[in-house]
């Protein structure tokens, strides 16, 4: 078989196709498209509604191109923001060949579970699921798990995985690219994401000052960069970035005393940037009050929400 769009001869029986990750906050969803890929372009951190948007992660195989669509976490919404998300998320369910359904195996199967996976259920899109996090439990307590995923999902296939350190992700892609579609490529083969560079950028800002607030203004805060000017002739890319938060208070907690909290910010995103880039990264950082900007639809789709 040649491939109409890139010219590549492929093998007999190629598949390609949309898998579009879906599951509860924090059950590793981020961390396994990054491992899949083995490069990061997704934000992880241990706070609940990290990713916000549908991210694009495109694993190429030999005998298959497999499409990931990263989701926010589905979750009881309470405001605007996370009503965005996770519709957002049973949206890109439905542009999916396959459902991955990615259940953190530590939690066992919550309220919240059982709700996505009678949704599901009443589907029409074939559905895996990635018990994860096995890595962090003993072998014989996932048998109930896995028995009660049965129960709720007959006949689908339950793959146990680790995310974090790799632990049959291999025997997962196995299982997803028999459930795909016969056909060619849709992207180049050396491509990892649609995503721009600095839509990457971006996300990685958001972490590293997620990561360094904690629970203190880490849901308030969103990432646009204004500048991202490449200048090969000197090896360097110039980075500006804005860190918007929703009240005037939080501004001097993401700044610091005298600019301490700001600067080690900058400067662990600087370097997962210049490692991303593979080049020298100049990064410049500000910080804009946006007044409850959480709360307005306008608002959260400037930041692509």
């Amino acid at each position: 078989m040649t491939d109409p769009l890139f010219g590549d001869d492929l093998p007999p029986g190629h598949r390609s196709g949309f898998v579009s990750i879906v599951g509860r906050p924090n059950a590793g969803k981020s961390t396994l498209l990054n491992r899949v890929l083995g490069r990061k372009i997704a934000a992880v951190t241990p706070k609940p509604q990290t990713t916000r948007r549908r991210l694009l992660g495109i694993k190429t195989l030999e005998q298959a191109q497999i499409l990931f669509l990263d989701t926010p976490g589905i979750h009881k919404a309470r405001d605007v923001m996370n009503e965005r998300m996770v519709e957002r998320a049973w949206a890109t369910l439905a542009e999916g060949d396959v459902a991955l359904w990615v259940v953190d195996a530590t939690q066992g199967l919550s309220g919240a579970d059982r709700e996505i996976g009678a949704r599901l259920l009443a589907g029409r899109a074939q559905v895996v699921v990635a018990l994860n996090k096995i890595d962090a439990v003993d072998k014989p307590s996932l048998l109930p798990v896995m028995a009660a995923v049965a129960a709720l999902l007959p006949g689908r296939e339950i793959v146990p995985i680790s995310a974090l350190v790799g632990e049959h992700v291999e025997d997962l892609l196995g299982v997803l690219t028999a459930r795909l579609p016969e056909g060619p490529r849709f992207y180049p083969a050396d491509e990892l994401t649609d995503e721009p560079e600095r839509a990457i950028a971006a996300e990685i800002v958001r972490e590293k000052a997620m990561m360094e607030t904690r629970d203190e203004i880490p849901y308030a805060v969103a990432v646009s960069v204004d500048a991202f000017e490449e200048k090969p002739e000197k090896g360097l890319v110039v980075v500006s970035a804005t860190l918007h938060v929703a009240r005037e208070s939080q501004k001097p907690i993401l700044v610091g005393h005298r600019g301490a909290r700001i600067k080690k910010i900058g400067q662990a995103a600087r370097v997962e940037l210049e490692e991303f880039l593979g080049t020298r990264v100049y990064l410049e950082l500000f910080v804009r009050v946006q007044d409850d900007w959480n709360k307005h639809v306008a608002r959260l789709r400037d930041f692509g929400l």
